[in-house]
């Protein structure tokens, strides 16, 4: 189901920034969450769990980000997108395989393969995988909800 193109900024606000949706969904819980678990994937995940597809290369671990607009800024609307405020760089690669990673994830878990998926969207550019290389989103990097 397609959302209304300002929903897609307001769940991506809502998800990556913890900004309350007014009338609609807030971040009240008693123990919410302070960071989310990002994730760089070869393939679209959103038919799985965040661990669907994600980069298997020895050295890659997923990243958290403080779940506040010092993470993100969202921008637009039909399609919104996100960008980080900062990179987000993820360990130095030390596989001599390679691959590209087309897609991004956020979810709740640091775990690798596993964890629920909260948002997921392609990356732009993509990010050419391979031994020795430090894979980041920086802040060109756009983010759009697939």
């Amino acid at each position: 189901m397609p959302l209304g193109s300002t929903m897609e900024a307001d769940v991506l606000n809502l998800i990556l920034c913890a900004k309350a949706i007014a009338n609609v969904a807030d971040n009240a819980a008693s123990s919410p969450a302070t960071v989310t678990w990002h994730a760089l994937h070869t393939a679209d995940p959103s038919s799985g769990a965040q661990g669907t597809s994600e980069v298997g290369l020895t050295g890659y671990t997923r990243i958290s980000v403080a779940r506040t607009t010092a993470g993100f800024t969202v921008t637009g609307s039909g399609p919104a997108t996100a960008s980080p405020v900062s990179a987000i760089t993820f360990p130095m690669l030390t596989s001599t395989s390679t691959g590209t990673a087309t897609h991004w994830s956020v979810g709740l878990s640091s775990a690798s393969t596993s964890g629920k998926l909260l948002a997921s969207g392609t990356i732009s550019p993509n990010i050419n995988l391979g031994q020795n290389v430090t894979p980041s989103l920086t802040t060109s990097s756009s983010i759009t909800l697939s």
